[in-house]
């Protein structure tokens, strides 16, 4: 059988070495030799001797845990030995390395998966209260590996002490832990920022650092939620 389908771009090709790596753009390959950690249901293939269980969400501590996955999903452990690859409704992936010293502020529903090297904490996002993107954050610091999502092509945008950057709620991925945040009002031009709606705060980050966002024009509309015949 013959096909563009089947070129060295799209094979799986044999694991090499444990860890996480990128398949393609849109999904994430993980090599498990013991344990790691994912957002529960972003497995979409696996083979070898692995199992997948519910990380353990009692307690209002487990109801602070799910937050990490965004929209309530809780975390799942992958233990074992083999490959299994993960990705989320197409969204593009990318690996992030942390290095010991450093840490990420990440909104919960863009992590994918992660190494169980890593620490991670849910924090309230300070000065945003129930906004910036949701009342919790996750903070991963340590050393190792996270993969996170986004929907369309991520903006990296500098920080600095002499240019703060203001950022959508709805829009920020994640940004430098070091970063300062609080909520800023502009009332004035409120109008123009959401087409007519009102809407006028944003999230200011303020220091040395970097804030990741995503292109929200960049989701298209789900073809389920229309009718037609």
């Amino acid at each position: 059988m013959k096909s563009d389908l089947f070129s060295t771009d799209h094979m799986a090709q044999p694991a090499t070495a444990p860890g996480m790596t990128l398949q393609n753009v849109k999904s994430i390959k993980y090599v498990v030799d013991g344990e790691m950690y994912a957002r529960q249901g972003a497995m979409v293939a696996y083979r070898g001797s692995l199992q997948f269980e519910r990380k353990g969400q009692g307690g209002l501590g487990g109801l602070l845990k799910r937050a990490v996955t965004g929209e309530g999903l809780p975390l799942m452990a992958v233990k074992g030995q083999g490959e299994v690859w993960f990705a989320k409704e197409a969204a593009n992936c990318f690996i992030v390395d942390i290095d010991q010293g450093d840490a990420l502020t990440i909104n919960g529903r863009h992590v994918l998966c992660f190494d169980p090297t890593l620490s991670y904490e849910i924090t309230t996002v300070k000065g945003a209260g129930m906004t910036g993107g949701g009342l919790f954050n996750s903070v991963f610091s340590g050393y190792g590996k996270i993969g996170v999502i986004c929907e369309g092509t991520p903006i990296v945008i500098p920080v600095t002490a002499q240019a703060p950057v203001y950022v959508d709620t709805d829009a920020v991925v994640g940004w430098s832990t070091q970063l300062d945040t609080s909520l800023h009002r502009s009332q004035s031009v409120g109008s123009a920022i959401r087409g007519g709606s009102g809407e006028a705060v944003q999230l200011m980050l303020q220091g040395e650092g970097f804030v990741i966002v995503r292109p929200t024009e960049g989701m298209p509309p789900c073809p389920a939620a229309h009718g037609g015949s």
